[in-house]
């Protein structure tokens, strides 16, 4: 008998000639040095050709196998007998035109072949003696088997799957697992070699939600929301496509979630071609959307980022530009905010702050200096206004303003007004036990309005007066004018009881809130304390002129604090032609650097029954 492939497979039995030519799958024969023994007629019909004619043709010319350098050199091992196995994926041209991926999966034939005799029997030398294989060929190479299968629908299966996992079903763009892909590769892709392909190592991001969004949902249903997604989708492909037709990067529109969309722009030119990208992006929106009749206008938020690749994480720059997105949200929304490392390094700073309050306050660290509050008429200390400080052990010494409105937010302004009153109250007692033949010094206490709604401020001030002995009388509870000019309720009722119980109620900051004189009559108000605008139109040092109509403003609130039986304090007195004029209008008290800066409780014991000028 004839063998089936000279060189290659043996004749016998004859069943395995007739299995191989007839076999569905493409299959061809191939030697070490890769040209086809034999092959079957279904791969030549798949490559349009006689079967016969395949024979002595280069395989990886015929199948693409040297497209890339990594699936060369596999084939190439396995033909020599160094690799088990090799499979990879190639698109091939039909004879009918169509294209069509094939899976390509070579392996060795075993010494004896299909049928039993050895490999190139009658043609070439055996393989494996060792002294007959070619420069480079391992001892023992055989003939290898290769086989293509059509896997075609398999692909396009895949494809349809791969689409619908990473794009959005309602605007059809990518959505957040591409596009994290997609940045990921472009910050880990390193800089090209080549100096003719330009590569500026720079990555932009223009990260934006939609401003309202939620309205148009929930007053027009999801349907209407779903196609004003998908036409800001189409707006935002153009203004993609048109800022790319002068570079050489990609860009890659893609819709994170909700109303979230995120422009990634590679190989950014600079910061200048981002912002320019968001204004077009924002013109682009404010023109009306058309949807089925409904005609709609929306705004966009936008966080501008514009960075190098070197030392940028994909999480470090989602960061960026979340923080920035929020910071264009908070300065008015419809307008684009580029990233200010001051700004976030502030925003840093803030949060190590929250997150170290609480225990800050535990651990002591904490610290309470006390500014005079001076009769105007005889410049005698009358009373002193505590001021808390932090002792922060990474960022030095902090003023009230770096960390109140923090403990506000997340409520340990209860924890920490509660210690400042408990000190503050037991100071203003040892004061007044170390100085009996004075009259005693009263002390007055900022208190926020998360200390009257979330605790018993009543009932906290009860029990600090009776464990620390100070009289009623001698405290002063300063609240913002807005704190306490607004609806009834238990903050009223708070300082009601405060007030019937002796204790001195403020309002501080006084003409820079609701101001609503007619209220003001009804609340259990002692003291207002003006606001530190006005004090200052009354300078006459250094060339300044004073304003006549803060003159006439604080003259006005003096004598009308006085018909409603208040005392008044003025706050930021810097001079003494400040000081001389407040005291003809009338004011009681004064507060400011004029006198004393916030000072140790030592410096306040020297004050006590003395004028802080000499007068």
């Amino acid at each position: 008998m004839e063998p089936v492939c000279p060189g290659a497979v043996d004749s016998r039995p004859a069943d395995y000639r007739a299995a191989f030519r007839g076999a569905v799958l493409p299959m061809a024969v191939v030697d070490h040095e890769g040209l086809v023994l034999c092959a079957n007629d279904a791969l030549g019909g798949l490559l349009g050709a006689d079967a016969a004619a395949l024979t002595a043709q280069s395989a990886s010319d015929l199948l693409d196998l040297s497209a890339d350098v990594r699936t060369w050199h596999a084939y190439r091992e396995v033909l020599r007998g160094r690799r088990s196995r090799f499979l990879c994926t190639r698109r091939l041209k039909h004879p009918d035109g169509r294209s069509m991926w094939a899976e390509i999966t070579v392996v060795p034939m075993s010494e004896t072949g299909a049928t039993g005799a050895k490999p190139g029997a009658g043609t070439e030398p055996e393989a494996g003696t060792g002294a007959e294989a070619g420069p480079g060929i391992a001892p023992g190479a055989s003939p290898v088997l290769l086989s293509v299968a059509d896997i075609s629908d398999r692909h396009e299966l895949q494809k349809r799957l791969c689409h619908l996992r990473t794009h959005d079903p309602v605007t059809l763009l990518p959505n957040r697992t591409l596009f994290f892909e997609r940045l990921s590769a472009a910050l880990e892709t390193p800089p090209y070699q080549d100096d003719s392909l330009p590569r500026h190592g720079r990555i932009g991001l223009c990260y934006l939600d939609l401003d309202g969004f939620k309205a148009v949902n929930d007053t027009m249903g999801h349907r209407i929301g779903d196609r004003l997604l998908a036409a800001v989708a189409a707006r935002l492909t153009d203004c993609a496509e048109q800022e790319s037709l002068n570079r050489t990067g990609g860009t890659l529109v893609a819709r994170l979630g909700g109303d979230e969309f995120a422009i990634l722009v590679e190989e950014s030119a600079g910061t200048q071609q981002l912002t320019d990208l968001a204004r077009a992006v924002l013109a682009a929106l404010q023109k009306p959307f058309d949807l089925a009749g409904t005609r709609l206008a929306v705004s966009a938020s936008i966080g501008v980022v514009e960075r190098s690749v070197a030392g940028t994480s994909a999480t470090g720059l989602m960061q960026a530009a979340d923080t920035t997105l929020y910071w264009a949200k908070a300065d008015g929304k419809a307008r684009w905010t580029l990233f200010d490392p001051e700004r976030n390094a502030h925003r840093m700073t803030r949060q190590a702050l929250s997150s170290t309050l609480r225990p800050a306050v535990e651990r002591g660290e904490f610290t309470i200096e006390y500014q005079p509050l001076v009769g105007m008429a005889d410049g005698v200390v009358r009373g002193v206004e505590a001021l808390v400080r932090w002792n922060h052990p990474q960022f030095g010494m902090l003023s009230p303003n770096r960390f109140v409105a923090i403990a506000e937010e997340d409520g340990s302004i209860v924890q920490l007004g509660r210690w400042v009153l408990r000190s503050a109250c037991r100071q203003a007692r040892r004061w007044q036990l170390d100085h009996p033949a004075e009259p005693p010094l009263f002390i007055s206490v900022n208190v926020a309005v998360r200390q009257v709604w979330d605790s018993d401020l009543v009932t906290d001030v009860a029990e600090i007066l009776a464990e620390t002995g100070l009289a009623p009388g001698l405290l002063q509870l300063e609240l913002t004018e807005s704190a306490v000019m607004g609806p009834a309720g238990r903050p009223l009722e708070a300082l009601q009881t405060l007030s019937d119980m002796g204790v001195r109620i403020a309002i501080d900051d006084f003409g820079t809130g609701y101001s609503n004189l007619a209220y003001l009559s009804r609340l259990p108000v002692s003291v207002l304390k003006l606001d530190g605008s006005f004090v200052r139109g009354f300078r006459y040092e250094d060339g300044a002129h004073p304003s006549p109509a803060d003159e006439t403003i604080v003259e006005a609130m003096v004598q009308l604090a006085h018909r409603l039986g208040l005392t008044v304090t003025a706050e930021c007195v810097e001079t003494v032609s400040q000081a001389e004029r407040l005291r003809r209008i009338g004011c009681d008290t004064g507060q400011g650097w004029l006198y004393s800066r916030a000072v140790a409780p030592e410096r306040i014991a020297e004050l006590i029954g003395t004028s802080p000028l000499g007068l």
